[in-house]
């Protein structure tokens, strides 16, 4: 255990320092100085000389970009994970961390029948009559191999990346450390809760590495979209699906990017964009459960017309009531009702007392002011969620992550349905849907189901009431009633002003001794130098240090 510990540790020190020096690399020296990790700092710079001319030209955004390419599968997927943030992080690291590629190069068939073997404990002979070699995909997690059953079925298998589980769990360790260093040193952190943001990180990525949870993912979609003929989830073989490995069935189908092929196949363009602008806005009003990542590379158009979605690594929620306020939010847009869009908005988030809700207000009616006079048919939901979503963040009002995931999915299936119909109307797939909702809420059974769960919350409340005002009163008679008070802000005001009182402190000293030593010389007693009292000189001379250490620390500070 020992051992397994050690060899931990010296794996997570090489990973600290290749963190470091890429993160010097590309320029960002600054931030691990802001870090309080200057010592570090000095001393790559003296290890390191960068390609200043190259890096000059790019922008910050730009350079982080490259450094989590370069840092590896973990920081692809942070930034990846921050691109869908835009509460967190400013627009121009939202567009780059956008263009982040989970693609890397494949690993070897040797070490692929070797997964396989450690996962199932077979040969790939043994379960695959036919496994090609060559992969068809490659990213950071896994990559995809086609191959054929013993019983004759084609297949993709979807092996997991060797050694990716613990280089993960290092870099997770990492920058769960980055994350304490930065809550301590940078102020304000609190607000971006960056511990937090590397839990939610964790818990993505761990959950996606378990490839057998895709495969209940896809099998979930599978059940909601039964019977919808417009829609096709390939199966899962469980006998040949482990957390290591994900066996579905190879799909035959074109991109829905290949237009030119699509039209030479006979499709029906504006029937696939309605068909997915339908699936996508099923998945949002009436399951909860939508894909985060519906870019062309992951849906495909088979025979018939029928779409065919892969890789469900990515997805959201939208419990009943986001679900409920997104509806709202969308039918006072559609009404033209600037006070009911203004209300929702300033009432749903997490609104602090520092927020000026007098200039919220303002650049809330600007948003509606900006839709207001659009036909419906050129509103786009993608753009008006995100340009929303953009407003309430500009304000630090925290909002559910899952909704800005939903603004940039909503975006790109938009984005395919005007590729393929240029006369594309989100909102008249939209409208059927809200409507339903609205009608579902204000029915007697909606009703009755909101009046339940209200009667509940409050049954509950007076059922605990009387045991926690007991507790309370106890606590109170024990005199261990305490309240915790946090002050906020006050450790710079408390620096500052020991700062203050120790210069003060230093000028009655240099005072005394200058008026202490002038006495002396009037006296002219005691030990003498060249005439005058030793006494004096010691403290002039003592006054004058002290003056100098504190002139030089006040000009070092820069607040002369």
């Amino acid at each position: 255990m020992n051992l397994l510990q050690l060899n931990r540790n010296i794996r997570s020190i090489k990973r600290y320092r290749q963190i470091v020096k890429v993160l010097f690399k590309y320029g960002f020296d600054n931030l691990l100085a802001y870090l309080s990790l200057t010592e570090v700092v000095t001393r790559w710079r003296r290890l390191l000389h960068r390609e200043s001319s190259v890096l000059a030209e790019l922008s910050q955004a730009e350079r982080m970009r490259m450094a989590l390419e370069e840092l590896g599968p973990t920081f692809i997927k942070l930034g990846q994970f921050l691109s869908t943030r835009a509460d967190i992080i400013p627009p121009n690291y939202v567009k780059e961390f956008s263009k982040l590629q989970d693609s890397v190069p494949p690993f070897g068939y040797g070490e692929v029948t070797e997964e396989i073997r450690r996962e199932t404990g077979k040969e790939t002979e043994e379960l695959f009559s036919f496994f090609d070699p060559v992969s068809i995909a490659a990213a950071s997690i896994a990559q995809v191999h086609r191959a054929t059953l013993l019983t004759g079925e084609d297949v993709v298998v979807k092996v997991r990346r060797p050694g990716i589980l613990e280089q993960v769990e290092t870099d997770i360790e990492a920058l769960m450390l980055l994350a304490i260093v930065a809550e301590r040193h940078i102020p304000n952190s609190e607000l971006y809760d960056p511990t937090g943001q590397v839990r939610e990180l964790a818990r993505i990525i761990r959950r996606e590495m378990d490839l057998s949870l895709e495969g209940r993912t896809i099998e979930r979609f599978s059940t909601n979209f039964a019977g919808d003929p417009a829609i096709y989830l390939p199966k899962v073989y469980w006998s040949v699906t482990t957390k290591g490995m994900l066996t579905m069935e190879y799909i035959d189908g074109i991109k829905v990017s290949e237009l030119d092929t699509l039209k030479q196949a006979g499709m029906d363009l504006k029937l696939i964009a309605r068909r997915g602008a339908d699936a996508f806005v099923k998945m949002v009003l009436e399951h909860g459960y939508f894909h985060g990542d519906p870019h062309p590379g992951n849906i495909l158009i088979m025979p018939d017309n029928v779409i065919c979605m892969l890789d469900f690594g990515m997805t959201g929620r939208i419990d009943p009531f986001l679900k409920g306020y997104l509806t709202d939010i969308l039918l006072a847009i559609l009404k033209r009702d600037v006070e009911e869009v203004i209300s929702l908005l300033i009432y749903s988030g997490d609104i602090t007392d520092s927020i000026n809700i007098r200039a919220l207000r303002r650049d809330l009616s600007e948003f509606i002011d900006k839709y207001y006079e659009r036909p419906l048919q050129e509103l786009e939901v993608g753009q008006l969620l995100f340009d929303f979503t953009e407003i309430i963040t500009s304000y630090r009002i925290k909002f559910h992550p899952d909704l800005l995931l939903l603004a940039k999915a909503f975006m790109t299936i938009e984005g395919m349905g005007r590729m393929l119909d240029p006369e594309f109307d989100m909102i008249l797939h939209l409208r059927p849907l809200m409507e339903k909702e609205i009608k579902s809420r204000l029915s007697p059974k909606g009703a009755m189901k909101y009046l339940q769960g209200n009667i509940g919350s409050y049954v509950n409340l007076l059922r605990t009431l009387p045991k926690d005002l007991k507790e309370i009163l106890n606590r109170i008679n024990r005199d261990k009633f305490k309240i915790d008070l946090e002050h906020r802000g006050l450790d710079t005001f408390i620096r500052e002003l020991d700062k203050s009182i120790n210069r003060l402190s230093s000028s009655l000293i240099i005072a005394a001794l200058i008026v202490g030593s002038s006495i002396v010389m009037q006296v002219s007693k005691g030990p003498l130098l060249m005439g005058f009292p030793v006494f004096a000189f010691l403290g002039y001379t003592i006054a004058a240090l002290i003056g100098f250490v504190w002139v030089v620390a006040i000009i070092r500070s820069g607040r002369l």
